[in-house]
């Protein structure tokens, strides 16, 4: 796994692809951790992916995916429960990590009220309790029922289970029609370790760490298994009510209170943003000594009208925000450092660490980047760790801030062995042998022997039979290592996956009777295979996993040539580097000098063109056809999108442009035909002003196609 690349160096394409990742992977995550009570991944890299995603969002708007995780609330509710439909939804709360990010709260609220910075602005600010949310219904002072978040609109109805939980009275002192008290169901580390000391007599499974046996306990079907479980619970907010508790969120806590229930005595009322921040300061210190895991701190604006008037986003109140502590970090021995060949060739270090737990997760591997981040320095040359370069044996420092693989973060050069040396980077590449090389202005070392060197095929092979690519089903990256390695069945290049029926049966030994297929799973593959044999021009090139070649360079590249043969026929041509052809090629619009050297090399004379060839030999590759412009003026136009659309999503509204002859463009530039902008559009408007671009509201632009 490599690290991220910073959003503000993202191509387009990037951008739309892991746009696509990370809602695939958070919301798996969401479910995981929500739904079953079984995290894939820790809180720090759930809260780092979900703001890479908004940031990605922010600067790609384009690309923001229907399914996006910033416009989700907790999980689905299980199938396992009845569900309740809340009176009022449960939101969940945006997330600042620096101080900075509460400065900006506080501005943002002050700039929503129209306040000055000498107006009074107070906050209560409470402790973030790593629970399960609950919403508890009381009606006439007696409890009716009680539902989990859910999804924020629809919670799992775990009644039965509430009544067993000793913190949550049944009747209250007061006959209101209508009382609905939210809070948080947790375990205390005490009960926690009891709990797991208990379980492990049993031989049953323990539990990973506090939240999820919480969540696990409240969610049971027997509600005796809950009663067993020492589960706790802290009241801090409300839903429907029939009479206001207070007219500040302080006074509510303390009316919640003096109702029977539990809530923090670690909650202050802040004068101002800077008492707030001081409290969390005295918080964090005290962070172990409370018993029970909060994973940071909630301000709130205290004012109960000032909370009404400023309302909510789709999934956050604009009144409130969680402080999110930072990563944890920890001290261990690197015993060794492996090298990694990727796809494109680049060569990847990755530490290989005496395990050690990193905020309750055991950590055996962290990324070091590349040759110049392990000698101590970044991309740019600047130092980093004071200067101090990595070397085997060393101590060192690792944290977790919500990477999805650990970083180091520092050196102990007291603890360094005498006889150390610093560390040599491979003059050759470790899996083939080759030369490798490190272009001018590029931080990654890369092996040149792309058609040979064995752990590039395998990368490649993954690459051309993913999802966007001939996504054949039964063939995953498990299988490809399996026909990679097999001697006489063997997947070495992409012409081969389309000969491994008849070469099955020519097999002494058949596909059906290998370890992990069968006749029907072989049989399977096999169709899977030849539906496959006919693919569009725009995706066999995305296929080949040629580098700086990604799908929407495919898709540019298809729609200007139209056909296969012709692509290949003026690609042939261009490698005179004097010919028209080659001058003609960097000219297209979003295709540069980077990408037809990576064309012109890939589809060279020689082996490498050979497979491809080879490979064409056996497919069907469809022609790309442009829409039908019929005098339309948008056709061939480029467009860019930018702020909320209202009446569609942002992928419908460019699918609807593209079926109409348009390019639609991630930026504003002297190219740009025409700007689409919704609400709360930005610097994209102010851009396109300056350059003299056409821009419409989201009104004239439905006008304009019809809709």
């Amino acid at each position: 796994m490599t690290d991220y690349i910073a959003v503000e160096n993202l191509s387009d394409e990037m951008a739309k692809d892991e746009l696509t990742y990370l809602a695939e992977l958070l919301n798996k995550a969401n479910s995981a951790y929500h739904g079953i009570d079984s995290p894939i991944m820790t809180d720090a890299e759930f809260d780092f992916l979900k703001k890479r995603n908004l940031e990605i969002e922010l600067k790609f708007p384009q690309y923001k995916k229907p399914d996006s995780p910033t416009e989700k609330i907790g999980y689905l509710p299980s199938e396992t429960f009845s569900k309740i439909k809340h009176s009022k939804k449960m939101f969940s709360l945006s997330n600042g990590f620096e101080n900075n990010d509460l400065y900006d709260f506080d501005e943002q609220v002050r700039r929503f009220l129209n306040f000055k910075v000498s107006e009074p602005l107070e906050y209560t600010v409470e402790p973030k309790i790593d629970g399960l949310s609950l919403s508890l219904r009381y009606e006439k002072g007696e409890l009716v029922f009680a539902a989990t978040r859910g999804d924020g609109t629809t919670g799992e109805n775990v009644t039965e289970n509430a009544f067993m939980i000793s913190d949550i009275p049944k009747t209250l002192p007061t006959k209101t029609d209508v009382l609905e008290v939210r809070g948080e169901v947790y375990m205390e580390h005490k009960d926690f370790e009891n709990l797991n000391t208990f379980h492990d007599s049993l031989g049953k499974k323990v539990f990973a760490n506090p939240r999820n046996a919480a969540a696990g306990s409240l969610r049971q079907l027997d509600a005796t298994v809950t009663a067993e479980r020492p589960l706790k619970f802290l009241a801090y907010a409300w839903g429907e009510l029939t009479e206001p508790l207070d007219a500040t969120q302080f006074g509510a806590i303390k009316k919640l209170k003096n109702l029977g229930f539990k809530t923090s005595s670690h909650t202050k009322l802040c004068k101002n943003i800077d008492e707030a921040l001081s409290h969390y300061e005295e918080l964090s210190k005290i962070r172990s000594e409370l018993g029970y895991d909060i994973d940071g701190i909630v301000y709130k604006v205290d004012s109960l009208d000032l909370q009404s008037r400023l309302g909510y986003r789709s999934t956050t109140p604009r009144w409130a925000i969680a402080h999110k502590f930072p990563a944890e970090y920890s001290w261990t021995q690197l015993l060794a450092i492996d090298i990694q060949v990727g796809r494109t060739g680049a060569l990847s270090p990755v530490a290989r660490l005496k395990p050690v737990t990193v905020g309750g997760v055991v950590i055996s591997n962290a990324t070091l980047h590349n040759q110049d981040y392990i000698a101590g320095r970044d991309n740019s040359g600047k130092k980093i760790r004071s200067g101090n370069d990595i070397r085997l044996n060393d101590w060192v420092e690792v944290y977790r801030a919500g990477d999805v693989i650990p970083k180091i973060s520092n050196v102990d050069l007291t603890k360094r062995l005498k006889d150390s040396k610093a560390y040599q980077f491979p003059s050759v590449c470790p899996e083939c042998g080759a030369e490798v090389v490190r272009d001018d202005g590029d931080a990654v070392i890369r092996c040149i022997d792309d058609l040979n060197c064995p752990a590039q095929a395998i990368e490649k092979l993954k690459h051309f039979v993913s999802r966007k690519a001939f996504d054949i089903e039964g063939l995953g990256g498990k299988q490809i290592e399996f026909f990679f390695a097999d001697e006489a069945l063997s997947i070495k290049e992409p012409a081969d996956i389309f000969t491994l029926e008849p070469r099955d049966r020519n097999n002494l030994t058949k596909l059906k009777d290998r370890h992990g297929f069968g006749r029907k799973s072989a049989t399977n593959l096999f169709d899977a295979i030849e539906k496959k044999k006919t693919i569009e021009f725009s995706r066999l090139l995305f296929s080949l996993g040629i580098r700086h070649v990604g799908e929407n360079v495919s898709k540019l590249l298809a729609r200007h040539f139209l056909t296969w043969s012709k692509f290949v026929h003026i690609i042939s041509l261009a490698q005179n580097s004097d010919s028209q052809e080659y001058f003609d090629l960097g000219a297209i619009d979003g295709i540069g000098t980077t990408v037809v050297s990576s064309l012109l090399s890939a589809f060279k004379t020689g082996k490498g063109r050979d497979r491809i060839e080879k490979l064409a030999d056996q497919l069907n590759i469809l022609d790309e056809i442009l829409p039908d412009s019929n005098d339309n003026f948008l056709s061939g136009k480029t467009l860019v999108f930018t702020g909320t659309l209202e009446q569609m999503s942002r992928s419908e509204a460019k699918s609807l442009a593209e079926n109409l002859g348009a390019k639609v463009s991630g930026s504003v530039s002297a190219k740009t035909d025409l700007v689409i902008a919704g609400s709360g559009a930005g610097s994209k408007i102010k851009k396109a002003e300056e350059l003299g671009v056409e821009t419409l509201d989201e009104t004239e632009w439905l006008s304009l196609i019809g809709k």
